[in-house]
């Protein structure tokens, strides 16, 4: 939330060496956290500690001066058989390098699972979502703050927001619900979809309802009549499914 403008300004104005971006979490020990000496300065980072040293979590967003190459010739591979960066920043304390941190006081969330990626697209959808309409509308119903990109076709259709469909899309004979984003040249037809995230170039067709979904690019999901669950999907890109 907010950006980095602010964090990468104050990296050059204060003349870091590195600088991170720290936020404070309920669970610690899923992260990399900063642990900090009595005036506050970085004095170690751990690795998913069992006991950690603070509840500041290192959020994935670095910045380095060139030295750091010089410092990466340095270290040795992980257990994982790679060369990390919070090991590269270790270095860097140890050798007395300028280390500077910034703790985010806007949202932020760590996206590795498929569930996070929802929850993220929904407060995104949540803050950010507009009434923009610039594709062609034919006896369809939009409620709330939608965005339809151009060259997209909305047929005998409802459209909840917030929700955003991208460029050069057919809905059709669909309802798409809230919190849901839609990439570029994709169908949705004769189907109901809500609070998913659908990447570009994927169909999906005759699907009755589909929540809580995330759809690689190039995806198809295709109806088999005889199944008229409800549908939740974690679909990689190029995928091809008959439900």
């Amino acid at each position: 939330q907010k950006g980095i403008r602010k964090y990468v300004e104050k990296f050059i104005k204060e003349d870091y060496d590195a600088f991170i971006l720290l936020k404070e979490v309920e669970d610690p020990t899923r992260f990399g956290v900063a642990e900090f000496d009595d005036k506050g300065r970085i004095i170690r980072l751990i690795e998913k500690p069992k006991i950690p040293p603070s509840k500041y979590a290192l959020v994935g967003v670095y910045f380095f001066k060139p030295v750091a190459f010089d410092i990466i010739e340095k270290l040795k591979p992980s257990w994982r058989g790679e060369l990390e960066i919070t090991d590269a920043i270790q270095l860097m304390l140890e050798y007395n390098y300028k280390i500077g941190y910034e703790i985010l006081d806007g949202w932020w969330f760590d996206v590795g699972k498929s569930n996070d990626i929802l929850l993220v697209n929904a407060k995104v959808l949540d803050e950010r979502a507009k009434e923009r309409i610039e594709g062609e509308i034919n006896n369809s119903r939009i409620e709330g703050r939608v965005e339809i990109d151009k060259d997209t076709k909305i047929i005998n259709s409802i459209i909840r927001g917030p929700s955003v469909i991208g460029k050069n899309c057919i809905i059709e004979n669909s309802f798409i619900g809230p919190y849901t984003s839609i990439g570029n040249n994709s169908r949705i037809i004769n189907s109901c979809i809500e609070y998913c995230v659908i990447l570009e170039n994927t169909s999906i067709i005759g699907i009755e309802r589909l929540e809580e979904s995330l759809v690689g690019r190039n995806a198809k999901i295709l109806k088999n009549e005889e199944n008229r669950k409800l549908i939740k999907l974690n679909v990689g890109d190029y995928s091809e499914i008959i439900i």
